[in-house]
């Protein structure tokens, strides 16, 4: 997988973990929508699906289960992404939103790195978590 465009490592500590959560969002969400293809083909089922699994409630959830499998960095990520000013939460929780805006950062940062394997691997984590 590339990325459309290259980011030297010094301007994606510069980003805002917003942003970081913005790019790692849409990441999950195609990650979840083609790995649940393996599971139905049905469009209801897919919809449903991944609706559940990339809510910010699952995602707090997931976050949770697989802290500990993450490194000292990546949960540092993981904390700028939570700490960051965002939004009210339409149907999560103030923390369980925090939380996947987290992940999501997490997610974002991996993606632009270009750390592909961790990358997937800890999505694989998560959606299997999520999936249970």
């Amino acid at each position: 997988m590339e990325t459309p465009i290259d980011f030297p490592a010094e301007e994606i500590k510069t980003l805002s973990p917003l942003v970081l959560a913005h790019v790692g969002d849409a990441y999950f969400h195609l990650y979840v929508r083609t790995r649940l293809l393996q599971i139905t083909h049905n469009i209801t089922k897919l919809h449903d699906l991944s609706a559940e699994i990339v809510s910010a409630t699952a995602q707090a959830k997931t976050y949770h289960a697989i802290e500990n499998f993450l490194s000292d960095e990546e949960r540092d990520i993981f904390r700028r992404g939570r700490n960051a000013k965002s939004h009210a939460p339409r149907k999560a929780t103030v923390a369980e939103y925090h939380a996947s805006t987290g992940f999501e950062a997490l997610l974002g940062e991996l993606f632009l790195r270009k750390n592909f394997s961790r990358l997937n691997e800890i999505c694989e984590l998560a959606f299997k978590e999520a999936s249970t």
